[in-house]
């Protein structure tokens, strides 16, 4: 409520626009679609009461693209200036500040390399991946500072009431910024020098736009690895910056460099708001622009004491944000415990960057907001019964007594999560263990008949006689079957997340998948070696290459070791035995886990160990969902009863399947 959060819900004014709040939605590109995606993805975020919502990816110049899904902001084609005007309006609309992200990729330009760009950055070098770059003329310094200008001018005629300055994560402006920036003019070389770019953009637009027209500069505080700068360097750039943005919006790392990829975006292997101290120790050095803060913020009372300590002057979200839209008015209401807190899963940037579509790990509107904005014509009351409470099962019942069925909710256990409960002890799993609680109580409050220690069977199907029967029973894992894993100290892998002082010292994990890798970062964390064997060449991420990153990064920090294409063969009293396949393992790709084996060699090799845990799959329960595949007129197979796949498709599909119900075509 107001009252608990009263710095948080304090106005703020930037340049001559007033923001309801403090909470900004920060940018994120998406798929640019001129008639519904993005629109409706972007207004979503202002209908939840954020103050300011940026539209990520707005390119500057055909010459700067890093992605190809980015808005064309030197494009004035009728089709593209209806769209963008179209998402401000949107946003604007709601009571939120229309803000756009205006990047240029520099010697990142890769998109534009591919369409016959040279790249450009501030000296000759070659690029990470092998590119050749020249340094950039005088001239073309100044056709870039007024390619920004123009962008914000376009901005500002087609809505846009602020604009956002990439100033970060490698592109053009850090590029300029860097330590290495040897150039012998104005450009390079001291920190002023190094500076000019960000601050000749700044000074430009407020020429064109009006010194009222607000602009955040994104910045780096600190790049947090060997050959990037650190805090002394960010805090002397936000002194140079100072004054001639609104706000310093303060991130860190880099989109270039992969091992900091997910501290910038932090993984859930991250405390919350890690990112954060950044923008309070450049807050003590600034005294005209205000800061923001960003990055794995979620926490409200961290929101709230990072502006009542001074130590920000706003709190920036994008996952947090696309988790829950809802949570600024939220918070204002007084409906804390109905937040939905983003598991920082990565999830939403994975789908981004592999398909399109930003979408939800735990929130099935993502994604589909045009959807969700239009009203299903009104359909009759059903009974349903749903058996099993696990993720799909829970939404199930969320989803159909929201549209006012009526709900009976049967669950064989005694509590109402699934499988993955046998989680609660791993610290970076916290965020899931949130939204479970947070589900159950989504339930106590709904008229949802709850069932505990009950199976649902035919003959209880028969009592009940639904009109919907929803079958959500999960899977179980699979068990392994070499000589040997009978023994004492062999674990399923949801035995040692129950109880990891099961396992001894020196752990050998059968299986890469993200079971077995997370239980072997989180036995490492505990002081354990861990060896991870896959028979598979490649380990496997389940599609979501930002956690596999992030995943790879652990393993290099607690210095777990990996062996794919490596087969099992029995488990000895001194280890496990196994044998290597000779199948060679995919190309690495730019993001993801690492693919090659650390030691496989030819023949059979002993893997040493006091513990054996296995993890090489779950087995779906399709044979019971057969079972009741006829106690209903209308009955639906949802989640890894069907086929095992993740939280993210176990609630989209029993969130959609619920909402079509009785529709009739």
């Amino acid at each position: 409520m107001i009252d608990k959060y009263p710095h948080l819900f304090q106005p703020i004014v930037l340049g001559n626009q007033v923001f309801r709040n403090r909470i900004f939605n920060a940018p994120t590109g998406v798929e640019f679609d001129p008639q519904y995606y993005s629109s409706a993805y972007f207004e979503r975020k202002a209908i939840g009461g954020a103050a300011s919502v940026c539209v990520g990816g707005g390119d500057v110049s055909p010459a700067g693209r890093n992605l190809a899904i980015s808005i064309d902001l030197w494009n004035n084609s009728i089709k593209g200036r209806q769209a963008i005007a179209d998402m401000a309006a949107k946003i604007n609309r709601h009571g939120a500040v229309a803000s756009i992200e205006l990047c240029h990729g520099g010697n990142a330009s890769y998109i534009s390399a591919e369409n016959g760009f040279p790249l450009r950055g501030p000296i000759d070098e070659i690029g990470p991946f092998g590119h050749e770059i020249k340094a950039m003329t005088e001239d073309q310094i100044m056709e870039a500072i007024e390619a920004y200008a123009q962008a914000a001018k376009y901005a500002k005629q087609l809505g846009f009431k602020m604009v956002t300055v990439h100033g970060g994560h490698g592109f053009l402006i850090t590029q300029f910024l860097m330590p290495n920036n040897n150039r012998k003019d104005k450009w390079g070389g001291s920190i002023e020098n190094r500076a000019r770019l960000a601050v000749a953009i700044c000074d430009r637009i407020h020429q064109l736009c009006g010194r009222g027209f607000p602009i955040e500069l994104r910045m780096v505080g600190d790049e947090i690895y060997d050959k990037g700068y650190h805090i002394d360097e960010g805090i002397a750039q936000a002194m140079q910056f100072d004054g001639h943005a609104d706000i310093l919006n303060v991130s860190t790392g880099s989109h270039e460099v992969r091992e900091v990829f997910t501290t910038t975006h932090p993984s859930m292997f991250l405390p919350d708001g890690c990112n954060a101290k950044w923008a309070v120790e450049i807050k003590k050095h600034v005294k005209e622009s205000k800061v923001g803060a960003l990055g794995a913020l979620s926490e409200p009372e961290m929101l709230e004491e990072l502006i009542a300590s001074g130590g920000a002057d706003v709190v920036s979200m994008a996952r947090g944000l696309i988790c829950d839209p809802d949570m600024p008015n939220k918070l204002r209401e007084g409906r804390d415990d109905e937040v939905r807190k983003c598991m920082r899963c990565l999830h939403c940037f994975s789908a981004h960057m592999m398909k399109g579509p930003i979408t939800c790990a735990i929130n099935p509107e993502i994604g589909h907001e045009y959807e969700s904005f239009a009203a299903l014509p009104s359909k009759p009351k059903k009974k349903l019964l749903v058996a099993g409470g696990g993720m799909a099962g829970m939404q199930a019942a969320i989803s159909a007594a929201k549209n006012g069925h009526e709900v009976i909710l049967c669950e064989a256990g005694d509590s109402l999560g699934g499988a993955l409960q046998c989680e609660a002890k791993v610290p970076f799993k916290e965020k899931l263990m949130q939204y479970i609680d947070l589900q159950r109580r989504t339930i106590a409050k709904l008229p949802i008949d709850v069932a505990l220690g009950h199976k649902v069977t035919p003959e209880l199907a028969e009592q009940v006689k639904p009109d919907v029967l929803l079958a959500c029973l999960g899977a179980t894992p699979m068990k392994l079957n070499i000589p040997g894993v009978d023994a004492p100290n062999v674990f399923q892998a949801e035995e040692l997340y129950l109880d990891p002082e099961k396992a001894g010292k020196r752990v050998v994990i059968i299986g890469g998948g993200l079971v077995g890798m997370e239980l072997a970062i989180f036995l490492a964390m505990q002081g354990r070696e861990c060896q991870i064997v896959e028979m598979l060449p490649n380990l496997n991420d389940g599609g979501n290459i930002l956690h596999g990153l992030a995943i790879s990064t652990m393993f290099t920090k607690y210095g777990i070791n990996v062996t794919t294409s490596t087969k099992a063969l029995e488990i000895t009293g001194d280890g496990l035995l196994a044998e290597y396949t000779g199948v060679k393992p995919d190309s690495v790709p730019r993001f993801g886990m690492p693919l090659y084996p650390a030691d496989a060699e030819e023949g059979t090799h002993l893997y040493e160990a006091d513990t054996i845990a296995y993890a090489i799959g779950m087995k779906s329960r399709r044979e019971e969902a057969d079972a009741l595949r006829f106690c209903a007129p209308v009955f639906h197979q949802i989640g890894d009863c069907e086929i095992p796949s993740n939280i993210q498709t176990a609630t989209r599909d029993a969130h959609y399947i619920v909402r079509d119900l009785g529709l009739a075509m």
